[in-house]
């Protein structure tokens, strides 16, 4: 068995606020330009003699969408990020979630190279809004179902806007899929990679429409993954025997992703652009529990696990554009679509000491959703730029599923109904500053049965929304973001109506532990809502590049956080953990981020053309009714950072680069009784590309070159009755080459 480590407390230190963001800049940007200088060095060849006669090479067309990216990022007056193409393409990434791994301000939770929740300010569980071509994704939809071939852009949005939506506090990222070039031919990508000696495969195509007047582009992504995941957990209890359970299995996804952008161009500005997707993927896992009773390590027991679930959903969205006159634009928005998903797992025990139980866990629900959105554009006099528009969407789920015992409270019938108006105008006061205002509405109606019981929750929002860009000089190309913005974050579904679900390995005949609680929902929750202010300093490099320093604060009222107690309850005689959600007060995030990407050779004299991508952000946050210390909200690291760099070599077709992600460990204090905490979390990924010619080309890539162990421990101590839960998931280097071909 491995041996964990001890679970200890890390003081979160504030984030360095008393330095001036010009000093805090400069010193991170002098450390960041000492670490890269290794790779340069590293990868230095010896440079061409001065004197050497120079080629003609006749008329040169170097074309690039890196500063059209900048650009947009530049003349936007809300604070934007742009990441394009050529960007997304560099690491060579199986999934999306590791490009958007290394963006500024961005986590992944979960163990390495095992994918997760996506984060913005290490803030998530609804706190990051996405977008998918503007549009909320679909219930169930996950980020890590796109392949980096699927995406044209990424935009990051770090305050709300009243078009993009204000279910932001943390921020918006939004998903642009691929659009069409006739004039490119196709790309087909072939990978074969390996982990703890498991094979996988995947393939993608991207195939351009080269019709008249229909144009775009078709996207087919097809994989085989196998995968083997191993954890240990430790029991420590003042009140049972402690005991290590160690948890073994090896999974295989095969699945098949489709997407199309479809756009007829008409007369007079007219527009119709449709976009459907496809996504079905398959599950299936066996594995073993091994448990031990660590005061008698004879008694042990083991439990042979099977899991299975499928996954399909199938949406069409659309939009139409008109213009109505020289100054007036209208475009509608409208999708529908439909996803089903079917879970079923069983533990059956080997032998009859206690330790472990048998248990039947299945869920099978069907979400089905609409859209429909409207919205005008007025471009009015002094540069005023006027929009409104209205938004409906529509959810219902059917749900049934055991909830550990067969009980038919399992079962949910639920829909969500939001409406939402907004109005913005977007205009420039003079060459210095340009500045947009807006105000949101929205109205979200959540109702669920659960069993007999009908359970309501309506909520309504306002959201006004104040930007500001400022440039010193205008023929310069410096400039200060400013916004002050209120966002929210709503309950879930789950939140408010969420079936009873027991504890697998403690069914109702008995009782369980505070660590692993039943859970219901709550109803009766508020949303959260977030006053913000965020001030950032931008300078784009001659030549392209940026550097940046972005400040935000958010105060944050009635945080909504699981709460776990001990409770009669009327599905069991005995008395029961529960963990339900409860708004439990106000709390408080502020952070800085800190940007860099350009050339080496823009910093540092007679120094070859490296591409440094680098960020670093601090994050603080303290929940007011929550005794400290380490009273942080759920999850947030105190700091985030990548360094990155990538160099052609000269004389030779091989591109090289590499990047680091790192995340500190922390403990956080959820509520009085209860403590968690997450390990140091380290990824490097390196990559070389080949190209045999224009067309062709091999790329090699090691992700999690250097894998850890990572740790997470949960702690429940109410003064009678104590109890950790410590557990290590392992993790393990992944190769991968692929065969890039344009046909």
């Amino acid at each position: 068995m491995h041996t964990s480590p001890d679970l200890r407390a890390l003081a979160c230190p504030e984030a360095p606020f008393a330095l001036t963001l010009t000093a805090l800049s400069q010193r991170w940007l002098l450390a960041g330009l000492g670490l890269s200088l290794l790779p340069a060095l590293s990868l230095a060849q010896t440079p061409p003699t001065p004197n050497a006669p120079a080629a003609d090479l006749g008329q040169i067309e170097i074309r690039s969408n890196r500063n059209n990216d900048t650009e947009a990022r530049r003349e936007s007056t809300a604070a934007k990020i742009v990441i394009g193409r050529e960007e997304i393409e560099k690491q060579g990434d199986a999934t999306l979630g590791e490009v958007l791994k290394r963006l500024p301000g961005v986590t992944v939770q979960g163990a390495p190279g095992r994918g997760g929740a996506i984060r913005m300010r290490g803030l998530g569980g609804g706190y990051t809004q996405i977008l998918l071509d503007g549009e909320r994704v679909p219930p169930g939809f996950s980020v890590d179902s796109l392949t980096p071939e699927q995406v044209e852009k990424i935009e990051i949005l770090r305050a709300p806007t009243a078009e993009t939506g204000a279910r932001a506090i943390a921020g918006t990222i939004n998903i642009v899929l691929r659009e069409g070039q006739k004039a490119n031919p196709d790309d087909l990508k072939i990978t074969r990679s390996y982990e703890h000696g498991e094979g996988s495969t995947m393939v993608n195509w991207v195939h351009n429409l080269k019709t008249e007047p229909l144009s775009g582009t078709f996207t087919l992504s097809a994989m085989d993954n196998t995968r083997a995941d191993e954890s240990l957990t430790e029991i420590l209890s003042d009140y049972r025997d402690p005991q290590n359970r160690l948890s073994q299995s090896i999974g295989q996804r095969q699945g098949l992703h489709a997407n199309a952008r479809l756009q007829w161009k008409g007369e007079q500005g007219k527009n119709l652009t449709l976009t459907p997707f496809v996504i079905y993927s398959e599950y299936a896992a066996n594995g073993r529990i091994d448990a031990q009773r660590l005061t008698s390590p004879s008694i042990t027991d083991t439990a042979l696990t099977d899991n299975r679930s499928r996954y399909a959903a199938a949406r069409l969205n659309g939009q139409w554009s008109q213009r109505l006159s020289a100054d007036d634009r209208l475009e509608v928005r409208f999708g529908g679509g439909q996803s089903q998903y079917n879970q079923h797992i069983t533990q059956t025990v080997q032998n009859s000491t206690g330790l472990l139980s048998n248990a039947l866990d299945e869920q099978r629900f069907t979400d089905r959703s609409t859209s429909l959105n409207g919205k005008w554009t007025r471009v009015l006099d002094n540069g005023h730029q006027w929009v409104s528009g209205l938004e409906h969407e529509g959810v219902r789920r059917v749900e049934e599923a055991s909830a550990g015992a067969g009980d038919e409270s399992g079962n949910l019938k639920a829909r969500t109904v939001r409406w939402a108006a907004y109005t913005q105008d977007e205009f420039k006061i003079n060459p210095n500053w340009s500045a947009y205002a807006g105000v949101r509405y929205e109205s979200i109606l959540t109702e669920g049965q659960v069993s007999e019981d009908l359970k309501r929750n309506n909520s309504q929002v306002w959201t006004p929304l104040l930007h500001a860009l400022w440039k010193p000089d205008p023929s310069k190309r410096d400039q200060i973001r400013m916004s002050l913005t209120r966002s929210y974050k709503t309950p879930t579904l789950y939140n408010l109506v969420a079936p009873l679900r027991f504890s697998r390995d403690y069914p109702v005949s008995g009782d369980n532990v505070p660590t692993q609680p039943d859970r219901v929902g709550n109803p009766d929750l508020r949303p959260e809502l977030a006053t913000g202010i965020d001030l950032g300093f931008e300078r784009y490099l001659d030549g392209g590049g940026v550097l940046s320093a972005n400040v935000f604060r958010r105060n944050i009222q009635d945080l909504i956080r699981y709460q776990t107690s001990l409770n009669a309850v009327p599905w069991s005689t005995p008395l029961r953990w529960v963990s339900t959600p409860q708004n439990v007060g106000d709390a408080v995030t502020q952070g800085i981020e800190l940007e860099a990407k350009f050339r080496l050779n823009q910093a540092l004299a007679d120094v070859w053309p490296v591409d440094i991508r680098s960020n670093i952000s601090f994050f603080s946050s303290k929940v007011k009714d929550v005794p400290g210390p380490d009273n942080r909200l759920d999850q947030q690291p105190s700091m985030t950072a990548n360094l990155g760099a990538d160099y052609r070599l000269r004389g030779l077709p091989l591109t090289l680069g590499g990047n680091i992600n790192w995340n500190p460990d922390y403990d956080t204090q959820r509520s009085q009784e209860q403590r968690s905490y997450q390990g140091i979390k380290r990824v490097v990924d390196v990559n070389g590309l080949w190209r045999f010619s224009p067309a062709t080309a091999l790329r090699l890539t090691l992700s999690n070159l250097l894998p850890r162990d990572y740790l997470t421990a949960t702690t429940f101590n109410n003064g009678i009755r104590s109890e950790t839960s410590k557990t290590t998931d392992r993790n393990w280097r992944n190769v991968q080459l692929r065969l890039e071909m344009k046909i």
